[in-house]
């Protein structure tokens, strides 16, 4: 296969199942001419499982801004770089922001190879709305944080997303049902794509119960989804317009049920002529 000089590649690897990992992103490791891995600890033994032998180096949120500089170099000097992550689609929740967008800046060409995501697989199996979805990521790990977070989050319409580690599941479970409404629903995916894997929907109190009664559900990396908050129906136009000219001036009533409803102030004062004469 045969690589571009100068590319930095965001290449996906398996969460789990090897079987996933794609023979695009194997080609890709095995041609580039060095790879920058969160762990290369817990890479080496993934690349060696598929007979590749490119170098490595570290690329961790506690050495990222120095590293960025010497890599960028060496792209701009013509070499090819891989960007890995330990699990799935890097810069989800991982490092590698900071390379990536000196990238961009410095007119290097950046090449996505897609593969897995613990968050796309999880969407894809929640039966939740997912048209629309916020992506939070980890939240706070400190009680108060955390939850003045998901209070903040409470009205959101879009389904939210969040990456939780097994020693917090238990307690974000409670902080859901608490501020969110225990029967709000909701979906645990755990272990996606590993032996021992949940994908279960049920109501937050639900999975609170059900993580709680079995210690197994406390270990491992989870995606939790939560459907948004119901929409408030929409202000019918004429309702708010009648209420409104009862106390306030044609113009003024009208401004004000366009901001209230969304309807235009044109389609509006014609209305409000209409109602005025009777």
């Amino acid at each position: 296969m045969s690589i571009s000089p100068g590319l930095l590649y965001i290449v996906a690897t398996p969460i789990g199942n090897l079987g996933d990992m794609s023979p695009r992103a194997v080609e890709i490791l095995k041609n580039v001419d060095l790879i920058a891995a969160e762990d290369t600890r817990h890479s080496l033994p993934l690349l060696k499982q598929f007979g590749i032998a490119t170098p490595l180096t570290a690329l961790h949120e506690h050495n990222e801004r120095e590293a960025v500089p010497r890599l960028i170099a060496r792209l701009q000097q013509g070499d090819s770089i891989a960007l890995i992550s330990d699990a799935g689609t890097p810069l989800l929740s991982d490092p590698g922001y900071h390379l990536t967008r000196t990238a961009h800046e410095a007119g290097v060409r950046v090449v996505p190879i897609p593969g897995p995501s613990a968050l796309i697989a999880a969407l894809s199996a929640s039966g939740l709305r997912a048209g629309q979805f916020a992506f939070e990521g980890f939240l706070p790990p400190r009680a108060a944080a955390r939850r003045a977070r998901l209070e903040a989050l409470r009205e959101e319409t879009r389904t939210l997303a969040f990456f939780e580690a097994p020693h917090r599941l238990l307690e974000t479970l409670e902080d859901l049902a608490a501020l969110f409404g225990a029967g709000r629903r909701a979906l645990l995916a755990r272990e996606l794509t590993k032996t021992f894997e949940t994908v279960r929907q049920d109501t937050l109190r639900g999975l609170h119960e059900f993580v709680r009664n079995d210690p197994q559900q406390q270990k491992g990396e989870s995606v939790i989804l939560v459907e948004g908050a119901e929409q408030p129906p929409a202000a019918e136009p004429e309702k708010v317009l009648r209420a409104l000219l009862s106390e306030l001036p044609l113009k003024q009533a009208v401004k004000l049920a366009s901001a209230i409803t969304g309807v235009k102030k044109n389609d509006l004062y014609d209305l409000a002529l209409k109602l005025q004469s009777g």
